[in-house]
């Protein structure tokens, strides 16, 4: 599975962004889909998971209420809808495919990863 994510920029404090993750490959719908974050110099931070049919989903306490994940296993995508922006949330966001068809907060579970998009959030 190849992964390119788009749809990161710079927003003013309390904006929205929606990334994209476009999959090629092997069966999209048969992983699981996963958004995480990392600043420089630290590790993945897990942002949000889906369930490979989308009817489970996970967040990060620290986003749960503005971000919303969701997926097209037609088109072969997954979104993440990042509302209410706050300077913290300022990161390189990484889209990842997990075999697993549950969903998991794990870095190491993901097997696929795309390249990252930068999200800056600032006045």
């Amino acid at each position: 599975v190849q992964l390119q994510a788009s749809g990161g920029g710079l927003v003013q404090p309390g904006g929205s962004l929606r990334l994209s993750c476009a999959a090629s490959g092997r069966s999209f719908s048969m992983y699981s889909m996963g958004w995480f974050r990392q600043d420089p110099g630290k590790g993945h931070e897990f942002v949000s998971a889906i369930s490979w049919g989308g009817s489970t989903t996970h967040y990060a306490d620290s986003v749960k209420g503005r971000f919303t994940i969701s997926r097209d296993n037609v088109k072969n995508k997954v979104y993440l809808q990042m509302n209410s922006l706050k300077p913290e949330d300022t990161s390189v966001y990484y889209c990842a495919a997990s075999p697993l068809t549950g969903w998991s907060i794990r870095a190491i579970d993901y097997d696929y990863w795309g390249q990252g998009t930068q999200v800056t959030v600032s006045s």
